[in-house]
Order: structure tokens, then sequence, then C-alpha cells
């Protein structure tokens, strides 16, 4: 960005780097990104997920809690499950490592901590034709200011301050040659 390149980030992982870095002159854009910068997101592992193999073409094998928090959200907002419900299913994904976290593993627990299996039956059955993923839909919107930027002609980023080569930066500048 000290160079006047411009960098974007949504979705995930590029969604917390924009939250870090929008001060700076990164552009963020999506709901990930929004809740990162006004510090309703905290947890680093909120993107995450575990991916399959490269001959698979890398399919993601468990649930990103971004993707998990929204869906409980949109289930509570059409009043497919209790406001209290969707609260403790929500708190029961965030319980998890990243790498165990899936839809079977947060209704398993439900259900083994005792929550009510005919609401919970009911919304496994809403899950299979309205979960959200939040990641696409924010991979989507971070394209938009992307287009837009080449539409109206590139620039060169203008920043207020000056990067400051360091011995750790050009340290890592170094390793990533290698």
């Amino acid at each position: 960005m000290a160079r006047g390149i411009h960098v974007y980030g949504g979705a995930s992982i590029g969604a917390l780097r924009a939250a870090e870095l929008h001060r700076f002159g990164m552009t963020g854009a999506g709901r990930v990104f929004a809740d990162y910068r006004d510090g309703i997101l905290t947890d680093d592992d909120e993107g995450a997920v575990l991916h399959g193999p490269e001959e698979l073409v890398y399919p993601a094998v468990t649930e990103a809690m971004v993707n998990i928090r929204a869906t409980f959200e949109q289930a509570r907002a059409e009043g497919a499950v209790p406001g209290w419900l969707a609260f403790r299913l929500t708190e029961i994904g965030e319980a998890l490592f990243y790498k165990e976290r899936s839809w079977e593993t947060v209704f398993r627990l439900a259900a083994v901590g005792g929550l009510p299996p005919g609401p919970l039956a009911d919304l496994v059955a809403w899950l299979r034709i309205r979960q959200v993923d939040q990641k696409r839909i924010d991979a989507v919107e971070t394209v938009e200011p992307v287009r837009a930027h080449f539409a109206t002609g590139v620039m060169p980023l203008t920043v207020s301050y000056r990067f400051q080569d360091t011995g750790h930066h050009k340290a890592a500048a170094r390793q990533a040659t290698i």
C-alpha cells in the first residue's frame, strides 16, 4: 500500500486483515469485514475451515463460524428457531476448535446437552434449504469495489505514512524468495 498498490479483503482472512489495515489504506468489504472492524468479531478463527486434499480440489470439510453465526441469526429472524436456542447453538459452535466445527457436531452436542429434539429437528430441516454461506456472499461483495475501481481508472494509492523496511521485514522477504 505504501508503494501505491490497492489491497482489498473480505470474506475470511482477507476481512480480518482489512479490518486490521483499513486505516492504512486497505479496502474491506462485506459483513465479516464490518464485524471485525467494529469489534463484533474478535476471534481469528471465525472464517477458518479444514480443507480436504488437493486431488478433491480442497473441499471444506468443516464449517466456518461466520456461516454458522449468520445461519442461526437468519433462522431466528425468520422465526425458524427461538432466539435463546439460536444463541445457545451459536455458543456451541464458538466453543469448537475450527477443525471440529461442523453442523453435525453442533447438533450432536446440542442433543447431548439436552436441548429440545423437536426444535433441533425442525432447524436441521430448515438448514437444508436456508443455510447461509456468509463467506461466499462476502467474497462476491468484495469484487464490487475492485470493479468500481477499475471502471473509474486505476490511480496509485496515496497513504500518509512511510513504510519502514525493518530487519524483520527484510528477513521475511528473503525467506519468501527461497
